[in-house]
């Protein structure tokens, strides 16, 4: 904890090797989170780096008063979802009809699904859903926060949601017909 006190002290005062250091033991865990709201590696990465030059601009605004980690998740959202709405996706709307699936045990579904095949098919929900499902799944924002956040109506929050849900459902159903017919598993 005193060391990274020291860190965040020395990247305040804008030393190189400091904000070298910092970003290099936070910038695995940062693009994680980046690359939930993306639509792939590069925008996640082009995320990241905004997110990091946010950080470092506004670390003097960090008290010390809760995770450091958690400070910097926030901002690395918040700098996801500003790409997001100014690139208009937020009232996009598709025809859920056309992803629907029948029916699917999805507790059973996801238990196995592996964690890099989830993350990919996050990343193919449209902005509006992807942005809604993490902020409510990862981040344990309630619909309220996220229709403020997002500058959308709770119900939009919760129909978003509900869509994203369904569409995950698709994904995984293909993924796991597709892994089926060739003998494999996921």
């Amino acid at each position: 904890m005193h060391q990274e006190v020291q860190l965040i002290e020395r990247c305040s005062r804008r030393e190189r090797a400091a904000q070298k250091e910092l970003y290099d033991t936070y910038a695995d865990t940062m693009f994680k989170t980046c690359l939930r709201y993306s639509t792939s590696n590069e925008e996640a990465e082009d995320t990241l780096q905004d997110g990091f030059i946010k950080i470092f601009d506004a670390l003097h605004q960090f008290k010390f008063n809760g995770s450091f980690e958690g400070w910097m998740r926030k901002i690395m959202i918040n700098t996801a979802l500003q790409k997001i709405r100014s690139k208009n996706y937020m009232h996009a709307v598709i025809d859920i009809d056309s992803v629907k699936i029948e029916s699917a045990e999805s507790e059973e579904i996801i238990s196995r699904i592996g964690t890099k095949d989830l993350m990919k098919m996050i990343q193919l929900l449209p902005p509006s859903y992807r942005a809604v499902f993490n902020l409510y799944v990862f981040e344990g924002y309630k619909h309220k926060e996220i229709a403020q956040e997002l500058g959308i109506s709770e119900g939009t929050s919760k129909s978003n949601l509900f869509d994203a849900r369904l569409i995950l459902q698709r994904y995984i159903a293909k993924s796991l017909l597709v892994a089926t017919q060739k003998g494999q598993t996921i």
